[in-house]
């Protein structure tokens, strides 16, 4: 009896560090097979990242978790993707609602060409997060701490966001995205277009958010998914080859076609 309730506790104790369970999913984009049969559960309080050679899906997969491939008018998604048990792509789950959710911060920095202060601000007035200009104040200034970004802004909030540098505005980009307070933050290589500074300090913040946040990244460097990733899933034509521990991934991998990605004879 008392091995049965453990284990019974096992399991809930999983399932309650799963925040995504992705199920079976498929992604068209008209005729062509983008995503085949991927199913893979995504834990809470975790960095995974996604590898693998371009064009190969891990993009258009991330998209999947914040159906931005709705905008794109010939993508069709099927399958289940399961957001704490929720199916998102359920008709009564407004899309809008679902990426204050799950924030998404994009290969090139984006800021909007407004104030650092109404970058930051944008999400929380759309959403209806403040009841006030102080409460605005603080969930600004959180974000900003958030993003480590605070100490280099907060006597300049009025200039222009695009104003920085690259990677400020990235980090203020990942500022914007965590605003809305998201449950998951999707990063679609977020540091593509950084010097190694500006990387490095990225990083950094990524291990940082991973204490508050579910975040999954698609990197095309296997050095940054080894340091920022405690999960890795490897992607290849479409398919869903490995997903597992990132330390097993790059020094036990279980099939012959990531041992191949990893040593570079594919990619």
């Amino acid at each position: 009896m008392n091995d049965m309730r453990l284990a019974e506790r096992t399991v809930d104790i999983n399932a309650r560090d799963i925040k995504f369970q992705c199920k079976d999913v498929q992604v068209y984009y008209g005729d062509k097979h983008a995503i085949k049969d991927v199913s893979v559960d995504i834990l809470d309080k975790t960095v995974t990242a996604f590898i693998g050679p371009s064009g190969c899906g891990k993009s258009t997969f991330l998209r999947c978790l914040n159906r931005m491939n709705d905008t794109i008018s010939v993508a069709r998604v099927q399958g289940q993707m399961l957001l704490d048990g929720e199916d998102i792509y359920d008709r009564r789950v407004d899309p809008v609602q679902l990426r204050a959710r799950v924030g998404m911060v994009f290969q090139k920095p984006n800021p909007f060409p407004k104030s650092i202060y109404d970058n930051v601000a944008y999400g929380p007035r759309i959403h209806g997060l403040a009841r006030n200009r102080a409460e605005l104040d603080e969930i600004v200034e959180k974000a900003l701490r958030g993003a480590a970004l605070w100490n280099e802004v907060k006597d300049r909030l009025q200039e222009t966001g695009t104003g920085l540098s690259g990677g400020q505005q990235q980090r203020l980009c990942i500022a914007r995205a965590v605003a809305t307070s998201p449950e998951v933050l999707l990063m679609d290589e977020p540091c593509s277009a950084l010097d190694p500074i500006a990387t490095a300090q990225v990083e950094e913040l990524i291990d940082e958010l991973c204490s508050e946040y579910s975040v999954v990244i698609v990197t095309h460097s296997m050095q940054q998914a080894a340091r920022v990733s405690q999960k890795t899933a490897f992607f290849h034509l479409g398919n869903l080859v490995e997903y597992a521990d990132t330390d097993d991934i790059f020094t036990r991998p279980r099939d012959p076609r990531t041992e191949s990605y990893i040593t570079g004879r594919i990619g």
